[in-house]
């Protein structure tokens, strides 16, 4: 499994078919992401604060989780929401709701009128800062304010784990748009991400952590055989 590499297209594919064939919820997908991501945070240390950058998407959701199974190992964490709690659906929704009914700690910044002052301060105070802003999905250039929101995370003294993949850094290419999370270490999931193979991912990856989350081995060695 460690030496299988997936495209973009490949992750969605290996998500539908886990999710329709063989009938794993994406809430249990996320779950195992999540969790196993928070366990090697763990593992590499956690003394201070954790700040979890998380957007409205599914990587969001994930950060959530992560959020989750810190607070329940009682360590210090602040969940930074760049989104309404209004624009977020499904799974990620469906975590965010857990964590708020918990009485978690979570700040929103709104990305229509963004506190660049007030995250910067943030950043700053975290031990550890994890980047789960976008994903594998995301494709182009990174649009404002979140160029904003990346370069404070790269500002920032604090150890930074990127969630499945460094936010800016293209799945398929490796390549770096501008600006893309600088992570010491990145918590990728099933299967190591194509652009990794990019000798200039590298400076962007850190050290890589393969998560497994559960899909099936079969299921994994089909999806890439295609």
């Amino acid at each position: 499994m460690a030496s299988t590499y997936l495209s973009r297209d490949e992750v969605r594919e290996l998500d539908r078919r886990a999710i329709s064939e063989f009938g794993m919820p994406g809430v249990v997908l996320m779950e195992n992401a999540g969790r196993g991501a928070a366990e090697l945070l763990r593992s590499l240390g956690v003394h201070g604060r954790v700040a979890i950058c998380c957007g409205k998407g599914n990587n969001g959701g994930d950060g959530f989780v992560i959020a989750r199974h810190l607070s329940n190992a009682l360590l210090p964490v602040r969940v930074l929401l760049f989104a309404e709690p209004g624009e977020l659906t499904g799974d990620a929704a469906c975590n965010y709701g857990i964590l708020a009914k918990a009485g978690a700690d979570i700040r929103s910044f709104p990305v229509g009128k963004l506190d660049g002052a007030a995250l910067s301060a943030e950043l700053t105070t975290a031990e550890w800062i994890a980047d789960a802003l976008f994903g594998t999905g995301l494709t182009g250039p990174v649009r404002p304010p979140f160029h904003e929101i990346i370069k404070a995370i790269n500002a920032s003294d604090a150890r930074v784990l990127a969630v499945d993949i460094p936010s800016g850094l293209d799945c398929d290419t490796g390549l770096a748009t501008e600006p893309t999370v600088r992570a010491h270490h990145t918590a990728t999931f099933a299967a190591l991400k194509k652009g990794f193979a990019n000798p200039a991912a590298s400076a962007w990856l850190g050290q890589v952590h393969l998560v497994d989350i559960g899909v099936p081995r079969g299921l994994l060695e089909s999806v890439r055989s295609r």
